[in-house]
């Protein structure tokens, strides 16, 4: 008993496995491509937009000492960002790099980026400037689940 020296002890016939990988590629390609025409949440205009730089000496509020992501203080001609939903503060680079490694809330209290609100909007002018609503002619369709 144990396993097969080599995979000619095993009966798979030869069709089946280049089915498979036939399949296995169709799945790889279309992947791809969705990958490459859809546009995510957490895109680089959605930041531009809802989570604007700034520059530490321009905030009012008494701002934190150091920046929780990198750890380093903040200077006067570091650019920054403030979070709208929870107003933390964090170097542009940090959080920009954070967001880009997927994560969608904030590093120090976990709520999300943007309020609901805010993101409904934008993706209600993201579907109008690319023609969704066009292609699918109600756009009370698009999106529903």
């Amino acid at each position: 008993m144990g396993f097969p020296v080599c995979y000619t002890q095993l009966f798979i016939p030869t069709f089946i496995l280049h089915i498979l990988t036939l399949l296995g590629f169709i799945h790889h390609l279309i992947s791809t491509i969705f990958h490459f025409i859809t546009f995510q949440h957490d895109s680089p205009s959605l930041r531009e937009q809802q989570l604007p730089v700034v520059k530490f000496s321009e905030l009012v509020d008494p701002p934190p000492d150091k920046c929780i992501v990198c750890l380093y203080e903040f200077e006067a001609t570091d650019e920054i960002r403030v979070l709208s939903n929870c107003k933390h503060v964090f170097h542009k680079c940090c959080i920009d790099k954070w967001m880009g490694h997927g994560h969608k809330t904030c590093p120090l209290c976990r709520l999300p980026f943007v309020n609901e609100g805010l993101k409904d909007s934008f993706d209600e002018r993201l579907r109008t400037a690319s023609g969704i609503e066009d292609y699918y002619g109600d756009s009370s369709l698009v999106g529903s689940s």
